[in-house]
């Protein structure tokens, strides 16, 4: 019987940063009294588990409760989360604002989804998106994840200017469907599944000309970029890049989208990445923290007149949809989060407090060999990390600084396309406090580059690395 690994241990939210039981495996299902099935696990000593067991189990045992910038565990020590869910936990764990918005609407009982028509808390949420979006973008359309709002905007540039192909930028990521790994330009995350969709065109970022080379073809639908790239390394456009882009889109007759899915909602000091240079897209993407991670919600902000050239028509205006999109507990969930964001003037702490960051940072790295930059915006940084002389790669060093980090009681990760690059990226509600914390992991975990310490932390960051590719090709 084939048996498979299993990343469900009471540390798998970790990322598998310590070890965990790489023994514990499935088998088929088998009947419940009930006539459903129900997969077992087999754990070490060869016991039967059943998989509702093991998720009981882990609830208990792991973190007790999770609330603001720290989780709780059951052996009583905090972890300060510095990665906020990639983004997603924009306000901290279990806002309590957005907590109580959405028992309210449990309790209120209205209509979940509406297809046929706006379901209200959802006309609502577009109309206050609407009032902060830039540039005359009037129209929302609604998902559940930041690759579907991708998948709906090539969608929309397509029918809209009758056009096959699309730009993107080398090192972008978009997301994880088809259509969205077709523009992402991490070959990484492309190759295993190809052939992906046709017409879609790399060019470095930053990068103007070669975005207009392509674009004189006059067949790109859309130019696809993130005002920072995240998973890429943390690399901020350069000034001047997006208005340039955005211009000669304007000539060229394609859409900009952008992807702001981790740089919007007050992440980089502004409501929205892109006012930093005053640049108007087409198309603006949505997601992740837009809930403050108590629900799956993305937005595809965009102008009426641009959708209605797409879709409408009698024959068209179905062609795009989505079932869950625009749910009421969801657009709840995201109207908290807005307001949230507006009453605790988070987009100024998001400056006020990046800058600090940016400085704790700066002084905690300062002339270190190991650290070759320090880039970013806001509440989202970077710190790049050059391998030393001796064997161990960018993939490792990565991972050591995450592991010291983590022993120290502060999570963080790296970016998925550029491991040797750790990802610094709180919540909005971040403190001070929080930040000086943050920085005194820091300071301590490169502290150990000359000592004895950093050999057996590499070989933990090496049996990390070992033991997350066992559970994904084991």
């Amino acid at each position: 019987m084939a048996r498979a690994t299993v990343d469900f241990t009471r540390r798998a939210w970790i990322r598998g940063l310590h070890d965990v039981n790489t023994e514990t495996s499935f088998a088929a299902p088998q009947r419940l009294p009930g006539g459903s099935p129900e997969w077992y696990c087999f754990g070490t000593r060869g016991e039967r588990v059943g998989i509702r067991e093991q998720i009981r189990q882990a609830l208990e045992a792991d973190a007790a409760s999770v609330c603001n910038l720290h989780a709780q565990h059951d052996a009583g020590h905090e972890v300060l989360d510095f990665l906020a869910g990639y983004g997603a936990i924009s306000l901290g764990h279990n806002h309590p604002d957005v907590r109580a918005a959405v028992e309210e609407v449990l309790q209120a009982r209205p209509p979940q989804f509406l297809l046929v028509a706006a379901q209200p808390l959802a006309a609502e949420l577009a109309r206050r998106l609407a009032e902060l979006a830039p540039g005359g973008l009037d129209l929302c359309f609604f998902a559940s994840s930041g690759s579907e709002a991708v998948e709906g905007a090539m969608k929309l540039a397509r029918l809209a200017t009758r056009r096959p192909r699309f730009v993107s930028a080398l090192r972008s990521y978009h997301g994880t469907t088809l259509g969205a790994l077709s523009v992402t330009g991490s070959e990484r995350h492309r190759r295993p599944f190809q052939p992906l969709l046709s017409g879609a065109v790399f060019v470095p970022f930053g990068d103007a000309g070669a975005v207009e080379r392509e674009l004189r073809r006059r067949d790109v639908a859309a130019v696809l970029l993130e005002p920072m790239q995240g998973e890429g390394g943390m690399r901020p456009a350069p000034d001047g890049y997006l208005p340039e882009v955005a211009r000669l889109c304007r000539r060229y007759g394609a859409l900009l989208v952008l992807d702001e899915v981790q740089t919007g909602l007050g992440r980089c000091g502004r409501m929205f990445a892109c006012e930093e240079e005053a640049v108007e897209p087409d198309v603006l993407l949505l997601a992740k923290g837009l809930s403050g991670g108590i629900a799956p919600i993305s937005a595809l902000i965009t102008r009426r007149g641009l959708w209605e050239r797409a879709y409408g028509t009698l024959d068209r205006y179905d062609l795009h949809c989505s079932t869950f999109g625009g749910g009421a507990v969801a657009c709840a969930a995201a109207i908290a989060t807005l307001e949230v964001i507006r009453r605790d003037g988070l987009v100024e702490a998001a400056a006020r407090y990046g800058g600090y960051l940016r400085e704790k940072i700066a002084a905690a790295t300062a002339g270190h060999p190991l650290v070759r930059e320090v880039r970013g915006r806001g509440l989202l940084w970077g710190i790049d990390l050059d391998a030393p002389a001796g064997g161990m790669g960018e993939d490792l060093v990565g991972q050591w600084l995450v592991v010291g980090m983590l022993e120290r009681g502060v999570l963080t990760q790296v970016c998925a396309d550029a491991t040797g690059v750790v990802r610094v990226q709180p919540p909005l509600t971040v403190t001070r406090e929080a930040i000086d914390r943050f920085a005194l992991a820091l300071q301590q975990t490169l502290a150990e580059h000359a000592t004895g310490r950093w050999s057996s932390v590499a070989a933990a960051a090496a049996r990390a690395v070992r033991s997350r590719a066992a559970r994904a090709f084991g």
